[in-house]
């Protein structure tokens, strides 16, 4: 079944797989992003990391191509690829010239369908991974928001994608394959298509690689919410990292600009308000600012503070007072820029295939359709100062979650974190 979502081409298949495709004629290349429902939620709970590792073992070899026959041809064809694993999905993209867009869709089929798994490469595929997880484990800011997103995220969906370093180690070759048996079915892929090509070949290109595959994954997991509002990670270091997070508008929500503005003008770039008064008045810190995050039915607000030990307190005070004045309304010229910022992102996406392909899979996976990239521009530009300040008078940040990483712990006013 094919249908149009404004500047969007939807197409159903029998088997429950979706193609998404929004034409983008100006560019001289098309990318695509294949989301496979198998991220690390749906990892078992004592084999977190097994859809890192599924990741990793798919692509060596795949259909008649061994791993080095996989990557010479993607080479030959000029495809410049990447994969990636999150929460929910994990994400295979690419993007090159139009006239290799089937072929490189055949050889991506056959990651999705016959994935060789060898058997040899598995140690050098898990200690790789393990490598990763070391690294991350050495680095304090990722630490940080390993442990905030615990606490802040339901769970399973605060996951660390690439798991548990003890986990990793025990995973065996037939949990991979096993895994891939279970997940990497064709109900609930989308596949996203962006840049130049030909809807109507695009279709039946799909059909005839993918129509015929049959199958259906498990359903995602249940979700716990976190009861732990405040933590200290301690780490041999000069430095203390602050990590503050409270909760807002989902994606879906029809507020969801109005959330997303008054976050970019809290801490997003060097005249956001975190910036300025931290880092820029007061010199209290050496990073500063604020992200959006979002999954399904959720969405909420993370700020860090990357500061000295010394000053980690009057680091945190002021970050606190910060986000309870955002309550008291924003004015005009912070709402023009953070307008401006967010437009920005719309030209961004419209000169890259690949990003705006991936921006498909993601748009389809929380709302089911996909909002056009004129839909946005036009939310973005309706938004006023006045519903902004409503918004931020109904919705003011509170509750929050902390969480610090450092030699010590920061002392945290504990009227803050009351619910």
């Amino acid at each position: 079944m094919t249908a149009s979502s404004t500047s969007c081409l939807v197409h159903c298949f029998d088997n429950g797989l979706v193609l998404l495709a929004e034409p983008l004629p100006w560019l001289s290349s098309v990318g695509f992003d294949i989301a496979i429902p198998a991220g690390a939620a749906f990892d078992p709970e004592d084999r977190q990391g097994l859809a890192s590792l599924t990741t990793d073992m798919v692509l060596r070899g795949a259909g008649p191509r061994d791993a080095r026959a996989f990557l010479e041809d993607l080479e030959n064809l000029g495809v410049v690829w990447s994969e990636s694993v999150g929460h929910r999905f994990i994400h295979l993209s690419a993007a090159m010239r139009p006239k290799h867009l089937r072929d490189a869709l055949a050889i991506f089929s056959d990651v999705l369908r016959k994935p060789r798994l060898p058997q040899e490469d598995l140690e050098s595929a898990r200690q790789g991974l393990i490598q990763t997880i070391q690294a991350e484990e050495d680095d304090p800011e990722h630490q940080l928001n390993k442990a905030l997103r615990y606490r802040f995220l339901p769970y399973p969906w605060s996951r660390s994608p690439h798991g548990v370093i003890d986990h990793v180690a025990a995973i065996s070759w037939q949990e991979v394959a096993e895994f891939v048996e279970r997940h990497f079915q064709p109900s609930g892929v989308v596949i996203g298509v962006a840049g130049r090509f030909n809807w109507d070949e695009l279709v039946t290109w799909v059909g005839e690689l993918l129509g015929d595959w049959k199958g259906s994954p498990p359903p995602a997991p249940e979700t716990r919410w976190p009861t732990e509002r405040q933590a200290h990670v301690p780490f041999d270091s000069q430095q203390t990292h602050i990590g503050v997070a409270y909760r807002s508008i989902p994606y879906e929500d029809d507020h969801y600009f109005l959330a997303r503005a008054a976050a970019g003008m809290l801490g997003s770039g060097s005249s956001s308000r975190l910036f300025m008064e931290l880092r820029e008045r007061r010199g209290l810190c050496y990073a500063v600012g604020a992200n959006y995050v979002v999954i399904r039915g959720f969405g909420g607000v993370i700020c860090y503070v990357g500061t000295t030990s010394e000053r980690a307190e009057e680091s945190l005070e002021v970050l606190l007072e910060q986000l309870q004045n955002l309550g008291e309304g924003v004015t005009k010229d912070e709402l023009d820029r953070a307008k401006a910022q967010l437009k920005s992102g719309i030209v961004f996406l419209q000169e890259s295939s690949a990003a705006r392909a991936h921006t498909l899979t993601q748009d389809w996976s929380l709302l089911g359709r996909v909002r056009s990239m004129q839909e946005i521009k036009e939310a973005v530009d309706s938004l006023s100062t006045e519903e902004v300040n409503q918004f931020l008078r109904d919705n003011p940040p509170r509750d929050f979650t902390v969480v610090t990483v450092g030699p010590r712990p920061v002392e945290v006013p504990s009227e803050l974190l009351q619910p």
